[in-house]
Order: structure tokens, then C-alpha cells, then sequence
């Protein structure tokens, strides 16, 4: 399988070339030459696959000939070892529980995978590898874990300063090892740009090998797939045929991935992109219009992004159709109010304590139900564990909350990061310099 770029077609890499290089020279998204479908004998008994046989078989699929079959089941293996149940809450609704990794987030699917797919590629001697990553929140703490003590590469993480909750800035700046984290003053964006900026400077590509971690790399999208194929395999257990999900949307990774899935044959009636104030994409879908705004910081801080790296990844994959994109992803947007409101409501019907990015998420599956009258399996996507976001819930709530052994343990640990600001040439001089 080969890769091309989003802004041209006709260039074609090997995954391995996609993967360290991770953004084009012409600043499009890798995307594989073709969408394969899943054999139609493999879906009709999903349900009796485990979630490792059901991410080799998608993985197999979209990486043929690129890594040997024997080796990637091992990647996959490794990548993909802890649990995402998607749990019932009432007869059709079902809250698909991506936060059992290490890091507590959906991140760690993508992160962990490549870092063991840049691991299996990276040979002795080679030069060090140089894996920039903005976050937002959870990126970077899935970034940190996955890559933490991997030989012969070092991660700088650029997180907006007082942006992110105390677990998460914990998890970006306690570990060290080979794990840097800078302090921009500035938002997601700010910290975004950074990292593109610097893909394209031709004096840090001649210095460094740089790769991105963010969800701009193709080996992230890749196994967020797993765990839709896998939410269905365990619905499909259940009796249901059909499902909506409602994602919690920021730089449109995982809805991408949710994307990919259906193209590789994936039973789903439609996706619901669910996000805070930071609405790019709804605009777009109400008015046609795409246009870009600086972020707005707000509770569910893993959404705040004004400007969705991944949506040209979508686009790509309707072929510029917005037509045949609206019939299959409806959006909504919610304020920090509605939000912990919604926080209230799961707690109050299910005795639930969900993240301020699933309560969303939840809205927004509770709104089309309104709006369209659909009654059958919903499962709305909760991208993170409460305890990272401690300052949201009234003390009622967060009473509720048990908090992990590998979130106790950072309690204590000093934080190590460097403050830079929001200009190209400190940051760029602050590579040099490290």
C-alpha cells in the first residue's frame, strides 16, 4: 500500500517514508492510495474476534506488504493491549470507554501504535529521531507514555500554558528520559503552527530528522479504527445492526478515523461530530462556508482548536462532496454551560461521572435523537477519564471519581519545562540550542 498527499495525488511513499516524514513537503495529509474493504465474511462474524485479531485484520488490510504479517501482529499486540468496552447504560445507549490505556485517554491507541511502528523501523545507528507534538491536553501525555525510554528518539511537546488540567501537565512534564515539554504562551493553535512551521524549515529538516506525533501522522489514524470495528463487534453480539456515534471533536482525528472505518466497510448509520464553541466544522456544514477561527479556551480543553488539521483528511475521503458528507455526519456545538449540565443529566439518569469531552459527546447523541426520532444503538465516545479534569465537578461529583494508581503516582513529582512564546524564531532557536 502506498501514501499520497492530499495535495497531490500523483505523489506516492512507502508508509514507512509516511510515517517519519509525517506531513508532505506541499503540506498536505498522507492518505492511503486506496480505501480496501473488509471482507464481508470477516464482518459477519466480527463479534466472535477479540479487539487485538479484529485491529490486526484492519491493520493487515491497510498496510499490505508494507510490514510482515507476523511482525505487525506483534506491533498490534503490544500497541493494543488494554480493553475499550463500550457500556451499557439503558437498552440503546452505550458509552465506549477509550481511557483504559496508560496515559487515560482514546490518544493512547494512536500514540502507542507509533511509537512501536517508528521503534520497528528505526534501525541502529540511524540518526536520532525528533518527534515534535502540540497538544491540547491529551495528546501529549498519550505521546509522553508511548514513546517514554524508546532507543534513539526524543519528544518535545509544546502544550498553551495554563490550557491544560493538572493531571494532564503532569503527565506532559514529570517524566523526562526523552521527553521535553515547552510552555507556549499561547492556545492550541499557537502551538500547531509551531510544529508545522517548523516541518517546513528547510535548515531544521537539514539539522534534524523531525517527525510529528500529532494526529497529522497517518500511523495515528490508523488505529483508531480498531476500536470502531470493535465497538460493533460487541453490539453485533448484542443483536443491534445499526449505530450512530457521537464523537467528541477537535482536530477531527478520531470522527477521521470513524470516517475510515466506513470506507473500509463498516455498518454505521451516521456519525455526530460533537463539539464545544470551537464549531468550524458545524458552521461548515450549516453554511457551506469554511472559515477558520482562533480557538476559545473552554472546559472540554482536547476540543479547543479553531482550525482542524485532519478535516482535509475527510474531505479527501468524499471526494470533496459535501453533499454525500452531510448524509452521513450531522454536528452540534454546546457551551461550557450546557456542558456541565450534561455532566449533571448522565450522572442523574445512569450514575455516571463522564469527562466534560463525553458529556458532549452525549448531547449531542441525545439531540439527534430529538431532531430525528432514531431509537436504535447510540454509542457515544468518552475520550478520557474524569479524574483529569478535577476542577469541573461540584464536590459531589468528583467524590464519585476513583482515581487511577498511575495518576497517584505523579502526585509530587517537580514539573520540568521550558516557557517559550508564540514566534517561529524562538522556538526554531530553542531546537537549535537543544
Amino acid at each position: 500500500m502506498k501514501f499520497y498527499s492530499t495535495n497531490n495525488k500523483d505523489l506516492r511513499v512507502s508508509f514507512k517514508e509516511a510515517v517519519f516524514n509525517s506531513m508532505p513537503l506541499d503540506k498536505g495529509l498522507y492518505m492511503p492510495e486506496l480505501i480496501p474493504k473488509l471482507p464481508q465474511s470477516f464482518l459477519n462474524h466480527i463479534e466472535k474476534y477479540s479487539l487485538t485479531e479484529i485491529a490486526y485484520e484492519v491493520a493487515s488490510a491497510l498496510l499490505k506488504d508494507e510490514i510482515p504479517a507476523d511482525d505487525l501482529k506483534a506491533l498490534v499486540e503490544e500497541a493494543a493491549n488494554f480493553d475499550a468496552p463500550a457500556v451499557s447504560l439503558n437498552s440503546n445507549t452505550f458509552v465506549l470507554e477509550l481511557f483504559h490505556g496508560p496515559s487515560l485517554a482514546f490518544k493512547d491507541f494512536g500514540a502507542r501504535f507509533m511509537s512501536r511502528v517508528m521503534g520497528y523501523f528505526l534501525k541502529d545507528g540511524e540518526q536520532l529521531l525528533d518527534v515534535l507534538v502540540a497538544t491540547s491536553g491529551d495528546t501529549g501525555g498519550a505521546v509522553a507514555l508511548g514513546f517514554l525510554g524508546v532507543a534513539n528518539t526524543r519528544v518535545t511537546i509544546l502544550y498553551p500554558k495554563g490550557k491544560v488540567s493538572p493531571i494532564q501537565e503532569q503527565q506532559l512534564t514529570t517524566l523526562g528520559q526523552n521527553i521535553r515539554a515547552i510552555e507556549i504562551d499561547g492556545t492550541f493553535d499557537d502551538c500547531q503552527a509551531l510544529v508545522k512551521q517548523a516541518f517546513a524549515d528547510e535548515e531544521l529538516n537539514k539539522k534534524f530528522r523531525l517527525t510529528s506525533a500529532n494526529s497529522i501522522n497517518i500511523s495515528r489514524l490508523i488505529p483508531q479504527t480498531f476500536y470502531y470495528f470493535n465497538t460493533y463487534a460487541q453490539l453485533k453480539g448484542k443483536g443491534f445492526k445499526e449505530i450512530v456515534f457521537s464523537v467528541p471533536s477537535g482536530n477531527f482525528g478520531n470522527i477521521g478515523a470513524g470516517l475510515l472505518a466506513y470506507k473500509m466497510g463498516l455498518p454505521v448509520k451516521q456519525f455526530i461530530a460533537a463539539t464545544n464553541v470551537n464549531d468550524t466544522v458545524p458552521r461548515f456544514l450549516e453554511t457551506g462556508v469554511y472559515e477558520t477561527r482562533p480557538s476559545v479556551q473552554t472546559y472540554a480543553n482536547a476540543m479547543d482548536v479553531g482550525a482542524p488539521s485532519n478535516w482535509v483528511r475527510i474531505m479527501d475521503l468524499f471526494k470533496q462532496d459535501t453533499a454525500a458528507l452531510k448524509a452521513l455526519v450531522s454536528a452540534y456545538r454546546f457551551t461550557d454551560e450546557e456542558t456541565l449540565a450534561g455532566i449533571k443529566e448522565i450522572d442523574d439518569k445512569f450514575n455516571y461521572v463522564a469527562c466534560p469531552h463525553t458529556a458532549i459527546a452525549y448531547l449531542a447523541v441525545e439531540k439527534y435523537r430529538k431532531e430525528t426520532g432514531y431509537n436504535g444503538a447510540s454509542v457515544f465516545l468518552s475520550t478520557a477519564h474524569a479524574c483529569k479534569f478535577p476542577d469541573i465537578f461540584p464536590p459531589e461529583l468528583a467524590a464519585k471519581i476513583e482515581i487511577p494508581a498511575s495518576v497517584r503516582e505523579l502526585e509530587g513529582k517537580a514539573k520540568k519545562a521550558d516557557e517559550l512564546g508564540v514566534d517561529f524564531e524562538g522556538f526554531k532557536n530553542w531546537l537549535t540550542k537543544n
